[in-house]
Formats: structure tokens, sequence, C-alpha cells
């Protein structure tokens, strides 16, 4: 079913909050409808901002990057994991400590810009180590990380996603770089602070005023698992990482309100819908099988997707899906799921 048949999904909130990569643009690029979408969210004077565990840029950058592909962005409606974690720093820290800081120079800029000292090196004792994603990180910065942290310096990941997008599929992110220390260590962070931590949707639904905030992301273990321990709906778009194999498989506290295939979901109420939907419906009936399930009947493919997700969630069965009937079979294709 959709959202609400016959009215905008938007129409029901006073703030939309975007994951940036795999939502607005991937790596530089507008991803397609993304500058429309927001443009109709500016001319319709709703309130928007964003939320990203990308901690190679500050707020400013990321701010100026949009305004570069036609979507006018202030810094203020930024939040970045980077930002988040030199503010958090700062009130752990006295002004001017030593922190060393594994990721790119906005990190660096960040931490500077709270008033701590950003290092280097292990023998210039930092109070803390602020470990996020920088593409030229390597084995010299994680050694020196490594070497703090054992010596007693508390450890602070920005974000811990495994991969981020590119265009040539999902590459390692912070969360994989953030992997060599925990196996290096055999521990966990002290802190992470980006999504799935709900801090960052929280300091953006305070913004709000009181009004509903919609949370649209295309990862279900930052964005949509944050939306959820931050108690906000949610809009999973199908454009960036997360697929329709992974949504059928989510555990509870990864499942979004609604889905739709890109940004259009959230003004056309046929291009969103629901989850999980009931297991007859929009003309779809799906049953159990052995090693998953069995799409038959005809209708729109997400009307299928609300099906599915109804059966496969109630069921804890595993992704494979198998067509019943011809149009289940080209239902299953737009969805990406071999029939």
């Amino acid at each position: 079913m959709t959202a609400d048949a016959g009215e905008r999904l938007v129409d029901g909130y006073t703030l939309v909050v975007f994951d940036l990569d795999g939502v607005i643009y991937l790596i530089d690029r507008p991803i397609p409808g993304a500058v429309e979408a927001v443009g109709r969210l500016h001319a319709d004077g709703r309130a928007v901002a964003y939320a990203t565990n990308n901690a190679s840029r500050r707020s400013s950058e990321v701010a100026d990057l949009l305004t570069g592909m036609g979507v006018p962005a202030r810094a203020e409606e930024v939040l970045t994991s980077a930002a988040a974690t030199a503010e958090l720093l700062r009130d752990r820290l006295p002004a001017g400590a030593p922190v060393l800081v594994v990721g790119a120079e906005a990190l660096r800029a960040e931490i500077r810009a709270v008033g701590l000292r950003p290092v280097s090196l292990a023998d210039e004792e930092p109070a803390a180590v602020a470990q996020g994603y920088g593409p030229q990180v390597g084995w010299v910065d994680l050694a020196e990380a490594s070497l703090a942290v054992r010596a007693g310096a508390p450890w602070y990941a920005t974000n811990t996603d495994r991969t981020l997008p590119s265009e040539r599929g999902p590459l390692p992110g912070n969360g994989s770089l953030v992997a060599v220390l925990r196996t290096a260590l055999g521990r966990e962070p002290d802190l992470v602070v980006g999504k799935p931590e709900p801090a960052l949707f929280a300091t953006a639904a305070r913004r709000a005023g009181g009004g509903r905030t919609l949370v649209v992301g295309d990862r279900l273990d930052t964005d949509i698992e944050g939306a959820c321990r931050a108690g906000l709906e949610s809009l999973l778009v199908l454009t960036g990482v997360s697929d329709v194999p992974e949504l059928l498989a989510a555990p509870e506290s990864r499942r979004p309100t609604y889905v739709a295939m890109d940004l259009a979901g959230l003004f056309d109420p046929a291009a969103v819908v629901r989850l999980p939907g009931v297991p007859d419906d929009g003309g779809w009936s799906v049953t159990v099988t052995d090693g998953g399930l069995a799409l038959d009947g005809a209708g729109r493919p997400l009307d299928a997707l609300a099906a599915l997700c109804a059966v496969a969630w109630a069921a804890s069965t595993g992704p494979a899906v198998r067509a019943e009937s011809p149009e289940a079979g080209k239902a299953l294709a737009a969805l990406g799921l071999s029939a």
C-alpha cells in the first residue's frame, strides 16, 4: 500500500533530515532527482538538514559542495560526525589538550576549531585519539593510534561505516579502518559518535521545534538504525548501499517506516510504500517456501516489496524469493532480486 493514498509523504513532517552519500550525491555528483527534490522542499518552505558520517569534510565544505551541485545549503544545516566528535572532546578535555587525529584534514580542523591541539604521534602524549575516515590513512597512522590507546588515551571513532559508496561499488569505510585497530587492540572504541548512534539525528530533530521529523537514508546499518534509536520515522531510498535482500533480512532495529526507489517517494504517493505491509496486498500474494519466499500475482513492484517484508520479517526467512507468475518475475527484476 502507498504511504497514505493521495497524500504526499513529506506533508506529514516539519523537518526532513537527509543522509548525503547515496541519497543526495554519490561521491561528488548529485544523484538523479536529488537537486529537484530538495528544491521542492525549499519551495514549500519546509526545513531540511543533512546528517553525515563522512568525517573527511567540514560542515562549511559540505554546504559549499551541496550549493555547487545546485542544492543551496548553509553550514548550520549540516551535521557531520567530525564536528560532533570535536564538540564532544571539547566538553571532556581541558582547553589546548593534545588529540591524536587519524583521518582527513577536516577532522583536524574541527579539533582545532574547538580549542584542542591535533597531533600525530603517540610520543606527544595525547589526551585522546579521534579516528575518522581519510583516503590517505595508512599503517603509520594506525600504529601511532594503537600505541596511544595502549598508553591509556581514550579512543573515539567518528563512525563505523564498513563501506562507503562509489561509482565502482562499495569501498572500505572508516569502520574497516576501525576494525584494524579493534583487531590490534583486542577491544572496541570507547565511544562511536556518528550513526547509528542517535546524536546527529537527535540534534537535528531538536531544530524542528516539536514538529515531526523524517530521516531519509540509504543505509540500514547507520541511517535507519540511527533513526530508530532516536525514535524517528524513516524513509529508505534504494539509491545507495542497502539493497532489497538486505532489507528483507533486516532485524527489527534496522527496519524503515517507508521505502522508495528514490527521492520521488517524498512527493509521489505512488512511489513509496509503508512497511511492512501485509502478505496479500496490492495484487500480490507471498508465502513461505523451503529456504525462502514465493511471490505470486501482479501489481506494483513496491507493493510486492511491502508484502515480501511483511512475511520475511514475521517468519525470519532469508532473502531468497521465487516468482510464481511472469508478473512476479518482472517485479523481482525491478527490485534487483533474481526470480
